[in-house]
């Protein structure tokens, strides 16, 4: 009698990883960028869809002083990828928080 040549079970292709959704780009960015620079991030005041991913802008405090709306912050500029990886950062701005913005 011939032996029946066994065939491997089809696999099932691993679903394909969902974009992050805003709120998830934003929070990847801040934890990303917290561990990267030493200051902690306060917030986010921006996030745009790219066709890559996301462009998330992070508020952050880099000089506490006293009284608080002297103190200085930043804007960074972080670039998270679909699958909600860091692909770059930078700063993009800074400012004393008692500073109106320039329009």
């Amino acid at each position: 009698m011939a032996e029946r040549e066994r065939r491997p079970s089809p696999t099932k292709a691993s679903p394909r990883p969902r974009p992050p959704r805003p709120e998830e780009a934003a929070r990847h960015a801040c934890e990303q960028l917290a561990s990267l620079i030493v200051h902690e991030p306060e917030g986010v005041c921006g996030v745009t869809r790219h066709e890559d991913g996301w462009v998330v802008s992070v508020d952050v405090l880099e000089v506490p002083r006293i009284p608080d709306t002297t103190s200085l912050l930043a804007t960074y500029e972080v670039h998270i990828d679909q699958l909600g990886e860091l692909q770059e950062y930078r700063r993009v701005r800074r400012y004393r928080r008692g500073a109106a913005d320039d329009c």
